[in-house]
């Protein structure tokens, strides 16, 4: 029960860890930007911050997934899908192409954050559409 409650902890931290690394990487797309690209200064902190929050939560999520024995509520699928739209917002809002517009990168950072407040709703209600 103590190693499930940790792992709680450190999904938890995660989460909170990975709200702040998109809104402070976020402001890199209003602040500073040197054309249709981010702002390049903090670049690789807000980076390995993102990353980390996000393998965090993907370690951690698969880890409570084992030791619950796989046996999950329906809208913990929903969970998953969005957090892979998550990822792919993000990706899309920073990937170093300079073809795609600043309008299309605030566009998938506001997508990214959508589905970060739709996960956070589906933790906190816990919905029941059986």
């Amino acid at each position: 029960m103590e190693t499930q409650l940790l792992m709680n902890a450190l999904h938890l931290s995660g989460a909170a860890l990975a709200c702040f690394a998109v809104l402070s990487r976020g402001l890199t797309l209003f602040k500073g930007v040197q054309g249709n690209l981010p702002n390049p200064a903090g670049r690789k902190i807000f980076v390995a911050l993102q990353h980390l929050s996000m393998t965090l939560l993907a370690a951690t999520g698969i880890a409570l997934l084992v030791m619950k024995n796989f046996d999950v509520q329906p809208w913990f699928y929903a969970k998953i899908i969005l957090f892979l739209a998550l990822l792919s917002a993000l990706s899309k809002a920073y990937r170093k192409e300079d073809s795609i517009a600043l309008n299309q990168r605030r566009a998938g950072l506001f997508l990214a954050a959508v589905a970060l407040s739709a996960i956070f709703g589906l933790v906190l209600i816990q919905p029941n559409f059986g």
